[in-house]
């Protein structure tokens, strides 16, 4: 449960990239914690906890495109097997990418990062935060820009610093 705990913000993003809707990664991810409960055993390598459980996910995937096949809307099955290929690859990209930006967001100062995750971290609406924390729509538009610029400039050099490490 914690090596799930720990990696779901990667598998939910692998998820993302194999299924066309947010809600459809909410309805898969308790299926891909279930598999990989029942399967434990055969992870032989905590550390390669990720990329199994990413596999896990591209076969739950693809059982869900299955039972979801009359929708016009479902990418074909080669599709998202090329998809979850390439998704598999980047898994230990993301983990870092994932790391660097919860750095980056608990380093800004504290009244930036509760407007970040106010805004992006609930189902709060825009509108809403604006009022509580008495800006305008656009005003608050423009600073989670600004903010947003800051935390993607962190999170790239501090992958760049990785690299060069």
């Amino acid at each position: 449960m914690q090596l799930l705990a720990r990696h779901e913000p990667v598998i939910r993003g692998y998820l993302r990239s194999l299924v066309s809707r947010a809600a459809d990664v909410d309805e898969l991810l308790p299926d891909v914690a279930l598999v990989a409960w029942r399967k434990f055993a055969e992870l032989h390598e905590p550390e390669a906890f990720p990329r199994w459980a990413c596999v896990i996910a591209r076969y739950e995937a693809l059982r869900f495109r299955r039972d979801r096949a009359r929708d016009r809307l479902v990418l074909d099955e080669a599709v998202i097997a090329k998809l979850a290929d390439e998704g598999a690859g980047e898994t230990p990209l993301r983990a870092r990418q994932m790391a660097a930006l919860e750095v980056c967001v608990d380093g800004l100062p504290a009244e930036r990062r509760d407007l970040l995750l106010a805004c992006y971290a609930t189902e709060t609406a825009i509108k809403d935060v604006a009022a509580q924390t008495g800006r305008t729509v656009d005003g608050l538009y423009q600073l989670l820009r600004r903010i947003r610029v800051d935390v993607q400039r962190c999170v790239e050099g501090t992958l760049k610093q990785e690299t060069s490490s």
